[in-house]
């Protein structure tokens, strides 16, 4: 018999035949009942949650009732409750347990017609996620489609934020964290921050087919293979990888579900504010995921994260001593600036290797370099922009230690001292001027590295000059200038105060080298 409780539930939210057939997999005949019966007796929603059975079998009379009578009817709440408990709970199992029981009055049911009024019992108490996912069972995962922008606060360059999303489908828990780019590295990485949030692995994971997570071995083949890499994080942590058919979205359906939520609660939130690193913006979604897990109140009354700790938990598998990471080797060259270049970015080793080639380890987190099989060094990797460095200042040689560190404000005025104090100077305009003292660091290193670089005495003069006429320093002023001047012993000198032409007072006869013949020495000689 149709629910007919629960149909008319729908009717008052307004779903459509096809949306309460798909829910409570009822015939449209059975909603035309319902309807027909709400606006004969001008039903509402509030009168409907207060009737009791006996009214809604007076609305809707079975005709089956007195047949059902005679049989002894099961503990469906009871079997319930151990299915949630025991993961190895079947219905076959409980059906066995009703049919042994002592008979009271009535008969027994069969096993068919047992597991359509259990299904009509569990359609009514919304418990239909317990039915199709076991607890800690499945983590599903996926990359938003919609992405954040990122603005670098030097270069200004903007760069998108894809959000990787994780859900374990029985509790409903959400992880979402932002990378700079949907590569292999940021998907593993991904993966291992996702069971580290849950505290736990799953038994499976489920991903699309995205290329990250599964290639054709042969191509024009259908068959698709997990990449190898993905597959050794699955042996650490002793789960397994299950891709979703291809189109079939309903396999990975709890995911979908996830990503319209982090859309909504998450970009939605963010996307008009201004980010300028992944870390900043990732505290962000941490935060925003604190109201989605233990904030937002579910149909039943629970939260995400309460169902998660009650119920699901405890059924994770524990994590691995050691965490996964990703390896890569390298063999690279130490340039003259005692730094190695890896993936665009810049590592310093101690400067009596420069010129040397060493072995390189790259993780998700760590650069390690090696000389031979001794470390030499090791550095946390950087991310996002390129051309970062990461430089150790025991790295460098003494003349370089009285620095706080290279591309800073003191790197780059202390180059400016080997050139003048007016080039010191000037260098100090362009980084006081800036409202973000880095934007400026572009500026200094063509004027210094690029104008100077041969041509010194003429870069010192140029800063004279444009001192002198207090000018605006830039790089296209300052090599105007240097254009102007025909060699290196034609200098702008520093400004000096004109001559008083005041008469002298009585007292500046004293000053030490200063001659100074008064009226008398005049009138003397006639």
């Amino acid at each position: 018999m149709a629910s007919y409780k629960a149909i008319m539930a729908l009717v008052f939210e307004g779903r459509s035949y096809d949306e309460i057939v798909g829910m409570v997999g009822c015939s449209r005949r059975d909603i035309s009942v319902v309807k027909k019966t709400v606006a004969a007796r001008g039903l509402t929603a509030a009168q409907a949650a207060v009737m009791g059975e006996a009214q809604w079998g007076e609305l809707f009379p079975d005709g089956r009732r007195n047949v059902s009578g005679s049989f002894d009817q099961p503990d469906f709440a009871g079997t319930l409750k151990s299915m949630k408990s025991n993961k190895h709970f079947t219905l076959q199992q409980a059906w066995r347990m009703y049919v042994g029981a002592p008979s009271g009055q009535g008969k027994k049911y069969g096993y068919s017609r047992y597991c359509q009024l259990f299904a009509e019992f569990v359609a009514t108490h919304d418990v239909v996620a317990t039915l199709h996912h076991e607890p800690g069972r499945a983590m599903l995962v996926d990359w938003a489609g919609d992405t954040l922008p990122v603005t670098d606060a030097v270069t200004g360059e903007i760069r998108k934020a894809y959000l990787f999303v994780a859900v374990l489908p029985f509790s409903g828990l959400v992880f979402c964290r932002a990378f700079a780019d949907m590569k292999q590295e940021a998907w593993i990485s991904a993966h291992v921050q996702a069971f580290e949030f849950a505290g736990g692995a799953t038994q499976i994971i489920v991903p699309d087919n995205a290329s990250t997570a599964t290639h054709r071995s042969v191509k024009g083949d259908g068959a698709r293979v997990v990449h190898a890499r993905y597959q050794e994080l699955a042996d650490h942590y002793s789960t397994a990888i299950v891709p979703a058919r291809v189109r079939k979205p309903r396999d990975k359906a709890a995911v979908e579900s996830a990503v319209n939520t982090i859309n909504k609660r998450v970009i939605g939130y963010l996307a008009e504010e201004l980010w300028t690193t992944f870390a900043e913006l990732n505290t962000a979604i941490e935060e925003r995921m604190v109201e989605v897990n233990e904030q937002m109140r579910r149909a039943d009354g629970t939260s995400r994260y309460e169902r998660f700790l009650a119920e699901e938990a405890g059924l994770l598998q524990p994590l691995p001593a050691e965490r996964f990471d990703t390896v890569a080797w390298k063999q690279l060259k130490v340039g003259r600036n005692y730094h190695v270049t890896a993936d665009y970015q810049h590592y310093s080793v101690p400067y009596t290797f420069a010129g040397q080639i060493l072995r390189v380890r790259l993780t998700g987190t760590t650069v390690t370099i090696f000389d031979g099989e001794s470390v030499v060094c090791e550095h946390p990797r950087k991310a996002g922009r390129k051309g970062q460095y990461s430089t150790t200042v025991e790295h460098a040689p003494k003349q370089h230690q009285d620095i706080d560190g290279l591309w800073s404000r003191q790197w780059f005025v202390h180059r400016a001292r080997s050139f003048g104090p007016a080039t010191v100077a000037v260098i100090e305009m362009i980084l006081d001027r800036s409202a973000i003292e880095a934007q400026a660091y572009l500026d200094c290193q063509n004027i210094l590295m690029t104008l100077g670089k041969n041509n010194k005495q003429r870069l010192e003069s140029a800063c004279q000059q444009i001192i002198n006429q207090h000018g605006y320093p830039t790089y296209t002023t300052l090599k105007r200038i240097m254009a102007t001047i025909t060699g290196d012993k034609q200098r702008a000198r520093p400004l000096v105060a004109a001559a008083t032409n005041e008469k002298s007072t009585p007292g500046a006869v004293d000053l030490p080298g200063v001659l100074v013949r008064g009226a008398d020495y005049y009138q003397e000689r006639g």
